[in-house]
């Protein structure tokens, strides 16, 4: 008879999400993920089959944990500087930012399944900064929303290399300055 799991995969998962996205996958060994998960060796290659099937457990809870939470919140807003504003300043928008901006510089273009994961979650966001961009008479539809999701995610490429806050308000100030414009 096998021995029952020892450890809580939704917690693996989430936590291997977080080191994927501070990491990268090429940056992450399974020395690190043993280390950081606090889970043996062979109980991650046999719940995931390997530290891609892993990484794509992942990636797919970042995009429902992480990134669907927060198109919701950006779709909610009343015009695309509120849609700027929450993807900036949202408590759980960097981890899931970082996990889906790394996976499509990195892994995207190698793999099938992750540029599709990538796909999704760039829609959404897309469909989500379109619903304030729609709201704003002044604003240009879709287009706009897509340049929105590429701002947004620009800024926090910016910000995982360094830039300050201080930069990195000024620019989603000019931004936003730039959307309010009618």
């Amino acid at each position: 008879m096998a021995r029952p799991r020892s450890f809580d995969e939704a917690d693996v998962i989430r936590a291997a999400a977080e080191l994927f996205a501070s990491r990268t996958y090429d940056g992450t060994s399974i020395d690190d993920l043993v280390a950081h998960l606090g889970v043996h060796r062979n109980s991650l290659y046999k719940t995931f089959g390997s530290k891609r099937g892993l990484y794509l457990a992942a990636l797919r809870w970042s995009l429902e944990h992480d990134i669907a939470p927060l198109a919701e919140r950006v779709a909610a807003g009343e015009g695309p500087l509120d849609a700027l504003r929450e993807s900036l300043t949202a408590p759980d928008a960097g981890a899931g930012l970082d996990l889906l901006l790394l996976a499509a510089a990195e892994r995207a273009p190698e793999d099938a399944e992750v540029a599709s994961l990538v796909t999704e979650g760039f829609a959404a966001l897309d469909r989500a900064a379109a619903t304030p961009v729609r709201a704003d008479s002044s604003a240009g539809g879709d287009a706009l929303a897509t340049a929105l999701t590429a701002a947004i995610l620009g800024l926090r490429l910016r910000a995982r290399s360094g830039t300050g806050a201080t930069a990195l308000d000024a620019a989603g100030a000019a931004l936003a300055h730039l959307l309010d414009r009618p």
